[in-house]
């Protein structure tokens, strides 16, 4: 069975600019990716989704516009196992307000969408973040 986890792609406007959060594992890796954490027992998708931001950014459900109906799951291979992502697409809606960083994580960047993808370096999700931006243009989120 698939490891679960689930997350928030948060994003901000500036001026004419969409930026997305990505934090840095400080961790293996230091892998770059959007808040997110595994779903413990009981725990369905989106409660994980709100409760690993709020640990990992400090940003609380109250802080963000999140677009229920528009989500992703992302499928992973991560040291043999199958690992399950699922995020949800979300608007910090005081632009200015600041992120909290958990141990968890080392840095943290607010980048435009080519330089996201740049750094995340997994196909599905540049796909996923193309999908969501052009969304969020596109349709005027």
């Amino acid at each position: 069975m698939a490891k679960r986890a689930a997350g928030f792609l948060i994003f901000r406007r500036l001026c004419e600019r969409i930026e997305y959060l990505m934090l840095q594992a400080s961790y293996g890796q230091h892998h770059w990716s959007p808040p997110k954490g595994h779903v413990d027992p009981g725990e369905d998708d989106y409660k994980t989704a709100v409760r690993e931001t709020a640990e990992e950014s400090g940003y609380q459900e109250a802080d963000l516009r999140i677009y229920k109906d528009q989500t992703r799951t992302l499928e992973y291979k991560v040291k043999g196992h199958d690992k399950s992502v699922v995020y949800w697409l979300a608007e910090l809606t005081d632009p200015a307000k600041e992120v909290k960083l958990s141990d968890e994580h080392q840095d943290l960047k607010w980048l435009e969408r080519d330089d996201a993808i740049a750094i995340a370096g997994y196909e599905d999700f540049s796909e996923m973040l193309r999908y969501f931006d052009d969304k969020i243009k596109r349709d005027q989120l």
